[in-house]
């Protein structure tokens, strides 16, 4: 009897211990099965929202991709048909291309951090940042379609601020954009404000649209010594003999490249109810009228993209390229967005012609006396013509 009670006592204990484990294996399955069903939730969620947060930018408004995107949806899909068919960029799996172009133009309109992006487009800081690399060296591609062939100003231009400059391409002029450097190159970047920063040539044409861009160059180096770095590499700014671009007076006088007299009035704002005195304060104030495109255009650039109005932590090559790639993006604006600036249609006809090879480009920056000869002629006639006909209206 004693056994046959122990028998039984032990069958129940290992029927209870066993029902016991059949409960803590449901009860785990069942944790188990609540976390898989709250991460797949959570997962859809964020595809809803990712897929939500794209459409008001690049689909809902104008307004809403002006604002984050600093371009309208036409041009938008513009962009991104370039980057595909020129660019060769392709979506992936989980990414589509729209969403890798917004991603790249939020990032340059916006300047927020890594973790800011990765959080406003649902994505993790790493996808990010490859992706805005790629991008990146994608629209850099674009650079043949985008910046544009200057074309010289001829004597029936109705523009009052070039038309006496004739055979003019544009301006030119380097700005500064500030960058994070390493401690042993932080003198070299130092300007002489005591800023680390870039120093860009960027050239225009009196439609405010960019030629040629050279970033790279350190804080500290001089303008002049840029310039001749421009025109000496072989894919550098190509200045046919004949014409030239205007040039502020930190750049030497000399043929492709006309600067103002120096030791004369020449900023616009010394000018004020001022008259010019003679042909030297003339012509200085009709070259900075001209010539205070390329400031426009600088500004214009930087106030679009807020990257280049701060530092980031990319390397110095990565930012020489964003510089780039912003003045891409600025001419790509300029072309399909005519409705916040005035844009010369006329001269898009002639926008992929190509130079011949007999043309004689300019290769050396060095002064003459025929060129400065040539800027004496050039301001006693444009003073010689304004005296005459204030002569005629008294």
């Amino acid at each position: 009897m004693e056994s046959c009670r122990l028998s039984l006592l032990r069958r129940k204990r290992k029927r209870q211990t066993e029902l016991l484990v059949t409960l803590l294996v449901i009860i785990n399955f069942m944790i188990l099965m609540y976390f898989v069903l709250h991460k797949i939730h959570r997962i859809r969620d964020k595809k809803r929202n990712r897929l939500i947060n794209l459409n008001s930018l690049i689909r809902d408004s104008d307004v809403a991709c002006r604002s984050e995107l600093s371009m309208n949806r036409h041009t938008f899909g513009v962009l991104c048909e370039m980057i595909s068919d020129i660019g060769g960029l392709r979506g992936t799996r989980n990414m589509s291309l729209q969403e890798i172009v917004a991603m790249f133009l939020y990032t340059s309109s916006h300047h927020k951090k890594n973790r800011s992006r990765g959080h406003y487009f649902y994505r993790s800081g790493e996808s990010v940042s490859r992706q805005f690399n790629l991008c990146l060296l994608v629209v850099l591609k674009l650079h043949h379609h985008l910046l544009k062939k200057p074309t010289p100003i001829t004597e029936d231009c109705e523009d009052s601020r070039w038309k006496c400059f004739q055979n003019c391409l544009g301006a030119l002029d380097g700005t500064f954009i500030k960058v994070y450097v390493p401690n042993e190159d932080r003198g070299r970047y130092r300007t002489r404000k005591r800023n680390l920063a870039m120093n860009v040539l960027g050239v225009c044409t009196p439609n405010m649209e960019f030629v040629f861009v050279l970033p790279g160059w350190e804080g500290s180096a001089h303008d002049g010594r840029v310039l001749r770095d421009a025109i000496s590499r072989p894919n550098g700014l190509k200045v046919s003999r004949g014409c030239y671009f205007l040039v502020d007076a930190g750049y030497t006088n000399c043929e492709g490249f006309l600067a103002p007299y120096r030791g004369h009035r020449y900023h616009l704002k010394e000018w004020g109810d001022r008259v010019p005195a003679s042909a030297e304060e003339y012509f200085n104030m009709k070259h900075s009228k001209a010539r205070n495109v390329i400031e426009r255009t600088f500004g214009l650039l930087k106030g679009r993209w807020a990257i280049l109005r701060s530092p980031s932590f990319f390397s110095t090559r990565t930012q020489g390229r964003i510089v780039t790639a912003c003045a891409i993006l600025h001419n790509l604006i300029r072309k399909h967005m005519p409705t916040n600036f005035e844009v010369d249609e006329s001269s898009d006809e002639n926008e992929n012609e190509d130079i011949g090879d007999d043309v004689e480009y300019i290769t050396q920056v060095q002064p003459s006396n025929a060129w400065t000869g040539f800027r004496n002629n050039l301001a006693q006639t444009l003073f010689n013509a304004w005296r005459a006909r204030q002569n005629n209206e008294t």
